[in-house]
C-alpha cells in the first residue's frame, strides 16, 4: 500500500498503524468502520495493539472494534500483544471480551504466543484470567510442551 494515498481507507490503515488517535477518530466520523480491515486481513485494532498504541486501542474498542477479529491467519489482537508482551494492552483487550482461548490457523492461542515467545508477565496475566493450558496446536502441542520445547522453565513453572 502506498503511504501516499489519499483514499479514506488508506489513510484509515496508516493512522491505526502510527496509533493517531485523532485522525483515527476523524476518519471514523466519516463513516469508515471500526472493524476495517488491510488487503491481508489485519484488523485496525490488531495494527495499533501490535503496535503497543494503548491509546488508540482504548478509543478503537470504544468505537466498537471487535476483539475478537481474526486476520486472514487466525490471528486475534490479543495473540499479537501476547508476542509483543503489553500486559496493559492486553488487560484492556479483556475488558472489551477478548476471548482468550481462540486459535489461529495453527491451533495457537495468545497463551501459547507468550510461551513461545518468553513473555512470562503475560503468561501470568492470561493464566490467571482463566486462559484454557490444555489446548493444543496443530502439532499437539500445549502451552505446556512449548515450554518445555523453548527451555522457558519460568512459563513452566507458572503451568504446573
Amino acid at each position: 500500500m502506498d503511504s501516499t494515498s489519499s483514499r479514506p481507507e488508506d489513510l484509515l490503515l496508516d493512522a491505526a498503524r502510527r496509533g493517531d488517535v485523532p485522525a483515527l477518530k476523524e476518519l471514523l466520523a466519516t463513516g469508515l468502520d471500526a472493524n476495517a480491515t488491510t488487503d491481508k486481513g489485519f484488523t485496525l485494532l490488531t495494527l495499533v495493539c501490535y503496535g503497543d498504541h494503548l491509546a488508540a486501542a482504548r478509543f478503537l474498542l470504544e468505537a466498537g472494534a471487535d476483539p475478537n477479529l481474526q486476520d486472514a491467519s487466525g490471528n486475534t489482537a490479543l495473540m499479537g500483544v501476547s508476542f509483543k508482551g503489553n500486559v496493559e494492552i492486553a488487560r484492556l483487550l479483556m475488558q472489551h471480551g477478548a476471548n482468550l482461548d481462540l486459535q489461529n490457523s495453527t491451533g495457537g492461542t495468545a497463551l501459547m504466543f507468550a510461551v513461545q515467545f518468553g513473555r512470562n508477565n503475560m503468561v501470568q496475566l492470561l493464566l490467571e484470567a482463566g486462559a484454557n493450558k490444555d489446548i493444543a496446536d496443530a502439532r499437539g502441542y500445549t502451552a505446556r510442551g512449548l515450554a518445555v520445547q523453548q527451555g522457558n522453565d519460568e512459563a513452566l513453572s507458572q503451568l504446573e
